[in-house]
């Protein structure tokens, strides 16, 4: 039965989460961390239940008080929204169990209304992804965009201008998907998508409706950070807490995506789809020249987001299953990496307080675990077997071929060298460079670094999700099968 009332049960688990929090962490500060991480539990608990329910029985669809749509709200679960839900619950969930060591280490100060922001970020991304009527998506995009503003502001002293940044873009983005929906509302008189999408090829190529669709697509994008519109993005996740970033980076920016694939399902032939092919193409190739100019690990990796969203909108935009397959796996693939690495910057902080790269040396010796976590994270935004990064990959190529666009195989092959060569600049500090660190000896007397390791809180996380790397690439032929291929819009699964 739970299954069933799944598409209300998930965002409000996070919305009671954001009011416990202070209040249970006034009167004790650990239940503020004992609390989110309990409410991301219960959500993911709720979110494998409408999974189970949706891949068995079909679509979900809860009707807000009552009302039926198209007049009322609509929260619908089917296999694409229950896919997202799993994904944030799960990754939210470890972040979060990650995030206290770190906080008491970097923002101590502002420990509870960091879990109280992260509990109404989550509301916001899980109502974005189940919710079946464009104006509601908008009142969540707010509340999503609000509490991520807040949180990349909680950081060091260049924080808040980097948030400001953020919410000024965040903003433009915002008004351009309203913007939109008042064009697709004028023309349809509809907000509920399932009755737009079958409304639209009455209005055929309809001006207002392809501006409608366009200024959505575009903020979309803006919220993405499909390059160029990603100025936001290197700086908010450098200069905020590493618990932040670990929480926002792997899932913020694709809930974003799931705006456009919903965009792509509305209409067989979105405008700008072509735009956005060569924009992602373009953005996969500078995010990864630009990571390579840093010196910062979490620049870096920030960098490195800005090219892996190239993948992911290059999937979408080339409309084929071939291309959708790879960017549906490539967001789960991408979410994995982007937590552990952000993680293992977080844990690096921690312990060796840089995230300067040439300060590294003699990472692994002294931090084996988070070494082994980061290792399998590099390998797999690289693209290495069995790792999912390769999978992913791998499906993207095979679309593009199928599109007949060899460019763009070119421009997968080349930023996967690229990706190579940043990530072995990490390596080549932290293994081959002398370090002059405090040693101890052993019994036999060779001299030895001393193993400094981040705290078991932080490590299991970055360890759980290395191994999810890995199972992920090993099954990912049954993840294609059993969820994406369900998630499919029909247009694309015709090709």
């Amino acid at each position: 039965m739970t299954g069933f009332q799944s598409p209300a049960l998930i965002p409000l688990t996070f919305v009671l989460g954001a009011l416990l929090v202070p209040l249970l962490g006034a009167i004790y500060r650990p239940l503020a961390r004992l609390t989110a991480v309990g409410g991301s539990s219960v959500a993911l608990m709720f979110s494998i239940s409408g999974l189970q329910v949706v891949l068995a029985e079909g679509a979900i669809s809860y009707h807000v008080g009552g009302w039926m749509p198209p007049v009322g709200i609509e929260f619908i679960l089917d296999p694409l929204s229950a896919f997202f839900c799993v994904l944030i619950a799960g990754v939210s969930l470890t972040a979060l169990v990650f995030s206290g060591k770190s906080l008491e280490s970097e923002i101590p100060e502002k420990v509870i209304p960091f879990y109280s922001l992260a509990m109404l970020l989550l509301a916001g991304l899980s109502g974005m992804v189940i919710t079946g009527d464009l104006f509601n998506l908008y009142v969540f995009l707010e509340i999503g965009a609000l509490a991520s503003y807040a949180l990349l502001a909680i950081g060091n002293r260049r924080a808040s201008f980097s948030a400001f940044r953020y919410l000024t873009l965040g903003t433009l983005g915002a008004a351009f998907y309203l913007l939109g929906v008042a064009f697709i509302y004028i023309s349809t008189g509809s907000l509920n998508m399932t009755d737009v999408a079958n409304l639209l090829p009455l209005f055929g190529e309809s001006r207002p409706v392809t501006v409608g669709l366009a200024l959505i697509m575009l903020g979309a994008a803006v919220k993405m950070g499909l390059f160029p519109l990603h100025a936001w993005m290197p700086d908010g996740y450098a200069n905020a807490s590493s618990a932040a970033t670990a929480l926002i980076a792997p899932i913020g920016t694709k809930v974003a995506v799931y705006i456009l694939i919903r965009t792509y399902m509305l209409s067989d032939f979105p405008p700008m789809s072509e735009l956005i092919t060569w924009l992602a193409a373009a953005g996969i190739i500078a995010g990864s020249v630009l990571a390579i100019a840093q010196t910062d690990l979490k620049r870096m990796l920030a960098y490195s987001s800005v090219a892996n969203i190239g993948y992911i909108a290059l999937g979408f935009s080339l409309a084929n299953h071939l291309a959708f397959a790879g960017a549906m796996l490539h967001i789960l693939n991408h979410a994995l990496m982007k937590a552990v690495l952000f993680m293992v910057a977080g844990g690096i902080l921690y312990k060796m307080k840089t995230v300067d790269i040439t300060q590294l040396r003699g990472f692994p010796q002294r931090m084996p675990f988070t070494c082994a976590a980061f290792i399998i994270a590099a390998l797999s935004m690289v693209g290495i077997p069995p790792t999912g990064g390769f999978f992913s990959k791998v499906y993207l190529i095979l679309g593009a071929v199928e599109a007949g666009l060899w460019l763009l195989v070119a421009v997968i092959l080349v930023s996967t060298l690229l990706n190579f060569y940043y990530f072995f600049r990490v390596i080549e500090y932290a293994f081959f460079k002398p370090d002059r660190a405090p040693r101890t000896e052993d019994e036999t007397g060779f001299e030895k670094l001393k193993v400094t390791e981040a705290n078991l809180s932080m490590i299991v996380p970055m360890l759980i999700l290395s191994a999810a790397i890995i199972i992920v690439g090993i099954y990912n032929g049954d993840i294609v099968n059993s969820v994406i291929r369900l998630a499919m819009p029909a247009s694309f699964a015709g090709e």
